[in-house]
């Protein structure tokens, strides 16, 4: 037995330890234990490099505190370095100059609706009323660049709103970002991986276990170092999609056999050291597929470019019946259901555009198509006929289909309630475009429950002290349907509360 391997000594020093953990409140989790000498010490920890991430250490920094950011991977920004650049902003200058009437009580409706009501409505105002005035940070402060004539209206958006970045990528955020925090002396610690959050007896966050050197995705490799956040930890670690064996205990369809848009590094580790010392976590089932991706490419890639710009100016058809089969600006979740219902039954999913639908796609994301046909994701025909032949669709019926996409722009009203775009025009003219869409897994809604202030609560109810999160990490803001370019401008706006939130906080040491 153990008693008889302890001295008098010892068994006294295992009754009093025993006695000071009953004596702790019930919520405090006791496992992960404050070491008796930090490695090092620094005000504000932040986890993870994306979008809400760089925002957070930039403000923090900005007031003050010395911050350490981590990244577990090799490089630096996570999904937001490969995300599609595009940023939701209801009133922004763009929209005024071409007219397009919108506000933030606008943008919280549709993200309401899209969401099925599950979003909370405190924390989808506050997105909204925000928007303008993060742009105009990402302009004025990080020197981010926006196209200034194209605007592109999002499935479930009810305007046009979203705002392209120069380059057409979220990378012209990131470096940005990262320039601008680089002039105040910070730089990401690239694979640092944070392994654990260490909670005093008292329940506040104190600081974070990590490896050092760590190689994704050896769980063991790296030297075990303690970090020791004088004031805050915040998490912004972003998503689980690229985690199967994750996914699956929320969600049981999403299995291997499912690709995903995100890098390697979107797994779980985060989480599970979050969940560890008892944060709240809230709707992390609602796990978003991104309907107009390509099958003949892995990952992310570009041919959903090219999809999605046809969801505004070309058309989506079933292969095999040559008709359109779901409204092309419906929420993400109504188009990935539609597409992988046709899938299921063997019909190839199409997105067909004309030379014009190409013009004014070159506008937006200049070289982009030259890419996409090299690559193989788009393919170019020159006669409808053509087209038809090479997939095998009923070619009366694709003309009948065009034909009556083609009157919509005439009356403005879509036959299946697509909102028909000002800049639309009429498909005529070859050569023809078309690209293959297989649904891939993209976002989670869920995730860290959080107050304005972006504090994180614990399961009991209370929040935890020192904890704050921002980005894909938290849940709340996009319910069960996120809507295209409100994920940006979640992790920029939240990402900054949290970081100048945890720069305000007392410090413990």
């Amino acid at each position: 037995m153990l008693m008889n391997k302890l001295s008098r000594r010892g068994f006294v020093q295992v009754l009093t330890a025993t006695a000071a953990v009953s004596a702790l409140p019930s919520w405090v989790v006791a496992s992960t234990k404050v070491p008796a000498k930090w490695d090092e010490a620094v005000d504000v920890v932040i986890i993870g490099s994306g979008f809400a991430g760089l925002a957070a250490a930039y403000e923090a920094k900005k007031a003050g505190a010395t911050v350490a950011l981590l990244e577990k991977m090799r490089v630096a920004g996570g999904n937001s370095a490969i995300n599609g650049g595009i940023l939701a902003v209801p009133g922004s200058p763009l929209q005024k100059k071409l007219g397009i009437k919108d506000s933030p009580e606008l943008m919280a409706k549709d993200m309401i609706k899209a969401g099925d009501a599950m979003n909370h409505p405190d924390k989808v105002k506050a997105l909204c009323e925000a928007a303008v005035e993060t742009y105009r940070w990402t302009v004025d402060e990080l020197g981010v660049q926006y196209q200034d004539k194209n605007i592109k209206q999002e499935g479930g958006h009810t305007v046009p709103r979203s705002l392209f970045t120069i380059n057409g990528s979220g990378s012209e955020i990131v470096n940005k970002e990262l320039a601008a925090l680089e002039k105040l002396g910070v730089k990401p610690r690239l694979r640092t991986l944070m392994e654990e959050i260490i909670v005093n007896d008292e329940g506040r966050v104190v600081g974070v276990k990590i490896r050092e050197g760590y190689r994704f995705p050896n769980k063991d490799s790296g030297k075990v170092k303690y970090l020791a956040a004088k004031r805050a930890v915040v998490l912004c670690y972003g998503g689980f999609s690229a985690d199967a064996q994750f996914r699956q205990i929320y969600d049981p369809k999403l299995t291997n056999k499912f690709d995903t848009t995100n890098q390697p590094g979107a797994t779980s580790e985060g989480w599970r050291a979050a969940m560890a010392i008892g944060a709240h976590v809230i709707q992390a089932d609602q796990i978003q597929i991104l309907p107009q991706t390509s099958p003949d490419e892995k990952g992310f890639g570009i041919g959903f470019a090219w999809s999605g710009h046809v969801s505004m100016f070309g058309v989506w058809v079933d292969a095999t019946t040559g008709k359109r089969f779901v409204n092309e600006l419906a929420n993400r979740k109504v188009r990935s259901l539609a597409i992988l219902e046709r899938l299921n039954q063997g019909h190839d999913c199409l997105a067909i555009g004309d030379a014009g639908t190409a013009a004014s796609f070159e506008e937006i994301r200049p070289g982009m198509l030259k890419r996409q046909l090299e690559r193989g994701v788009v393919f170019e025909f020159k006669t409808l006929e053509d087209l038809a032949k090479k997939f095998n669709i009923p070619v009366e019926a694709l003309k009948q289909t065009i034909a009556e996409a083609n009157k919509a722009v005439d009356t403005r009203k879509d036959p299946i309630g697509r909102p028909v775009n000002a800049k639309a025009k009429k498909l005529e003219n070859g050569p023809w475009y078309v690209a293959r869409m297989s649904p891939k897994i993209h976002h989670c809604m869920g995730g860290l429950y959080t107050n304005e202030k972006a504090q994180v609560y614990h399961v009991q109810g209370h929040l935890i002290p020192g904890l704050y999160a921002a980005g894909e990490a938290t849940g709340g803001v996009h319910g069960a349907v996120r809507l295209g370019s409100c994920g940006t401008a979640d992790a920029l706006i939240n990402g900054r509360i949290a970081g100048k939130q945890a720069a305000a906080q007392k410090p413990w040491m």
